[in-house]
């Protein structure tokens, strides 16, 4: 009813309060309006004026109050209160906004969790229990509805964290003409029946030691196989390309001493070779000298041979291959001449010329 179709937002929270809320502001820009309210039937109705105002721009925009009875009148009125802009009848038990769910409760048996929570004292079974649940690999949630207040649910990986929040939900149209829910309960985060306080710590702190262990001894076996080829790595390095060594430390003196000068290095080293050389070869002139009078003595000393021996059949032939090449077994205790001496043959012994 009124002068105006004013739109307006009513909201029964849980049947203890009472919000209304218009849109005036288009219709008066400068006024402002007033509120009233009863729950009183009949003719005789009492009306109350609105003590909390919701404000927008200084502007009352809503009002505030106690839910009293399942009737409702509503009138807007102008800034005095003397003229009625809008009024309106309703149920305020079809606008109820159900609270969140109270004492939630969790039980886990091996992949199915089952969630409870206090069932109200009045309209339970205009209620329904919303679950909503996701691991961290999902983007979006996956829902379930039963009816008030415990609904069951199967088919979680242990291995995954989940994040699970509730509400209520009023039935609509049988008792609400709004679709009103209730403000989700606290999220919670579960990984196979143990509450954690979020799914970034599904990590127990045991498996991080054993992550940081297996890191450390990855990279400590890491360290000693590069050690390994490093070293062979040097080894084939050194047989295929063997290191050129350095002309400057075996011919120190020509660079240090002749300023690379190598004509006046080789004249100086033929000088030292030549040393070198005669200082070698004295003693050994000397004992060559030393040794041949020996050797005359020796000679011309009377042996104990008794017995020459001599090849006959090589001189009469005059074979040339005969001569060089004789074998001949001896009769025992001949002897033989060779090169001066007198050698004593046994019949163990044989001679090849």
């Amino acid at each position: 009813g009124g002068k105006y179709a004013i739109n307006t937002t009513i909201i029964n929270f849980n049947n203890e309060k009472m919000q209304i809320s218009w849109a005036i502001r288009k219709l008066f820009h400068n006024e402002n309006v007033s509120f009233f309210y009863t729950f009183d039937e009949g003719k005789h109705k009492v009306w109350k004026p609105c003590t909390t105002y919701l404000l927008d721009q200084d502007y009352n925009s809503g009002c505030l109050f106690k839910t009293e009875g399942p009737t409702l009148a509503i009138s807007i009125r102008n800034s005095n209160g003397s003229e009625e802009l809008f009024s309106k009848k309703l149920k305020a038990d079809f606008y109820i906004k159900p609270s969140p769910p109270e004492n939630v409760t969790f039980f886990w048996e091996e992949d199915t969790v089952t969630v409870s929570c206090n069932k109200p004292q009045r309209n339970a079974q205009c209620l329904r229990l919303e679950l909503q649940y996701k691991s961290k690999f999902d983007k979006e949630w996956q829902s379930r509805t039963t009816k008030c207040c415990s609904i069951k649910e199967q088919g979680f990986d242990p291995r995954k964290c989940y994040s699970f929040r509730i509400r209520l939900r009023r039935l609509v149209p049988y008792c609400n003409v709004v679709n009103y829910t209730s403000d989700w309960e606290a999220e919670t985060f579960w990984m196979n029946g143990t509450l954690l306080d979020s799914c970034d710590d599904d990590v127990t702190p045991q498996s991080e030691k054993v992550i940081v262990l297996s890191c450390s001894l990855a990279v400590l076996l890491m360290m000693f196989i590069l050690l390994i080829l490093l070293c062979k790595w040097q080894r084939i390095h050194m047989s295929v390309l063997p290191a050129i060594p350095d002309p400057k430390y075996p011919f120190a003196d020509l660079f240090n001493d002749h300023n690379g000068n190598l004509q006046e290095w080789l004249d100086k080293n033929d000088h030292v070779m030549l040393q070198t050389k005669l200082e070698y070869e004295e003693p050994e002139s000397i004992t060559e000298a030393e040794s041949q009078p020996e050797d005359r003595k020796n000679s011309e000393k009377p042996g104990p041979l008794e017995k020459i021996f001599t090849f006959p059949e090589a001189a009469e032939n005059n074979d040339s291959k005969a001569a060089e090449i004789a074998c001949l077994i001896p009769a025992p205790n001949t002897t033989a001449p060779f090169a001066g001496l007198h050698i004593l043959m046994n019949d163990d012994m044989y001679v090849m010329l």
